[in-house]
């Protein structure tokens, strides 16, 4: 038999990592105000479809496969913001065009504070009483023997 040496355990050492580098910002204008200068630049009466704005974002140099769920997500912010508005379809899929602004109605110069007289207490409402229905008892009809033997 013969006899083996003891396995000597060797030190782990760990190496420090090394921290990502940050993503570099991309040169041009946010992605909302892209969607919006595309919606803006179509003739189209009833608005553009969300398939044309991502054509025009991609004409702009937008890689559109990336950053899609960003377009989805900023077209219903923008919706929802009140910047678009919405023709067709519900979420981010449909037609879109540039919401109407409407003219700010002119704000009066002083606002009137009224004192708001305190508030009462409510008084818990009364219950109504329902009448309780008494069961109808079913009396059994005996037929006498004479009516049953003609």
């Amino acid at each position: 038999m013969a006899e083996e040496a003891p396995a000597v355990a060797t030190p782990v050492v760990k190496t420090p990592k090394k921290k990502a580098a940050p993503k570099p910002k991309s040169d041009g204008p946010p992605l909302p105000t892209l969607i919006i200068s595309a919606v803006a630049e179509s003739k189209e009466r009833k608005g553009v479809s969300l398939s044309a704005v991502k054509k025009a974002l991609a004409a702009e140099g937008v890689d559109v496969v990336k950053a899609n769920k960003r377009i989805n997500a900023a077209v219903v912010k923008l919706v929802t913001n009140g910047t678009l508005a919405q023709t067709k379809g519900s979420g981010a899929s449909g037609s879109f065009k540039l919401a109407k602004k409407e003219p700010k109605a002119a704000k009066p110069a002083t606002k009137k504070v009224a004192k708001k007289a305190p508030a009462k207490a409510k008084k818990p409402a009364a219950k109504k009483a329902t009448p309780k229905k008494t069961p109808v008892k079913k009396v059994a009809v005996k037929k006498s023997p004479e009516e049953g033997s003609s």
